[in-house]
């Protein structure tokens, strides 16, 4: 006689969805939405100085697995911060699962799902490296450079858990004309461009994540400058894209999208401005940091809106620039 819960766990694979449930779809904007979540919390254990509050990995000290009374708040950050991790496990998990009926006709996103699975001891392992090192800024950047490929990852799973079966497999023109194109491709290019020197500031300047934590002896005004060159860049990219969309027959969702992008581009200006002028403070460096990941969130979608095949959902929308195909 079978056991009840062998029973059950082979029925499992019969429950589980057939189609883009607004199941999946839930799990995927989850899984972006923590992926965000989890970059703000890290900046906060740099912020308070809470970076090695946990000073020991994988356990918090060598003695124990979880803070403990003597460790007081920073060691309740930190460890408050890896307990972040399981969540994530759980969504990536439960994402996997309600993909795993559909892991043959929708690979898209089975692969998507099972890379930010993978991501997560990826970065777990760089994490427990930055501890051991001491918090050493180029670590702690390569961290942070990491989180931001996995927004990327969820940013396309959002988009790609919009479509069913047959919408991921159309091949229509791009929602974008040619020279769209390429000026969203500078726009990813840009945007990369910033955050990895954003992250060079990051380490020149005063939030080590431990008083006694290294930086990276670079000169923090003219990383600053220097990181502020691609942002000027970018803001003229943007705007012309918006400009071109309004002006051109686009799709109104890639309209939507540069409209988006370009506001969280002023936004994160003003902030970065304003943090700078400030000499800094804490709660503009966390909103920074927030902002990172909502623009690099942002810049990806309207990439992808503007180079996918794939129709708009609903709709099978063909758009052209004048005189030109988007082919």
């Amino acid at each position: 006689m079978t056991h009840p819960a062998f029973a059950a766990l082979a029925a499992l694979p019969s429950k589980l969805p057939r189609s883009t449930t607004p199941l999946v779809r839930r799990l995927a904007i989850a899984s972006l939405v923590s992926q965000i979540v989890i970059v703000v919390t890290g900046g906060a254990v740099r912020l308070t100085a809470s970076g090695l509050g946990c000073p020991e990995w994988p356990r918090c000290t060598p003695d124990s697995i979880v803070s403990t009374p003597e460790m007081g708040i920073h060691g309740l950050i930190e460890f408050g911060n890896r307990l972040l991790t399981f969540v994530l496990v759980l969504i990536a998990v439960a994402m996997i699962g309600a993909l795993w009926n559909l892991r043959g006709e929708r690979r898209d996103l089975f692969r998507l799902a099972v890379a930010l699975f993978a991501g997560i001891p990826v970065q777990a392992v760089i994490g427990g490296i930055t501890v051991w090192t001491g918090l050493n800024p180029w670590i702690v950047g390569w961290h942070f450079l990491v989180s931001m490929v996995l927004v990327v990852l969820a940013t396309l799973l959002v988009n790609r858990a919009r479509l069913t079966t047959a919408q991921s497999a159309a091949d229509l023109p791009r929602a974008a004309p040619p020279t769209m194109r390429r000026l969203l491709g500078a726009i990813a290019a840009l945007t990369g461009i910033i955050v990895v020197l954003g992250v060079i500031v990051t380490g020149s300047g005063p939030h080590a994540g431990d008083h006694g934590a290294a930086r990276n002896d670079l000169d923090p005004e003219l990383m600053t400058k220097l990181h502020a060159a691609p942002v000027y860049l970018l803001v003229i990219a943007v705007a012309l894209a918006v400009v071109l969309a309004l002006r051109w027959a686009v799709s109104p969702r890639l309209r939507r999208a540069l409209l988006l992008l370009a506001v969280v581009v002023l936004a994160q200006g003003a902030v970065g401005y304003a943090q700078h002028f400030l000499n800094l403070p804490v709660a503009l460096v966390a909103l920074h940091m927030l902002g990172a990941s909502v623009l690099t969130a942002a810049a990806a979608h309207a990439v992808y809106v503007g180079v996918t095949r794939q129709p708009e959902q609903g709709a099978g929308q063909r758009t052209r620039e004048p005189a030109q195909q988007h082919r």
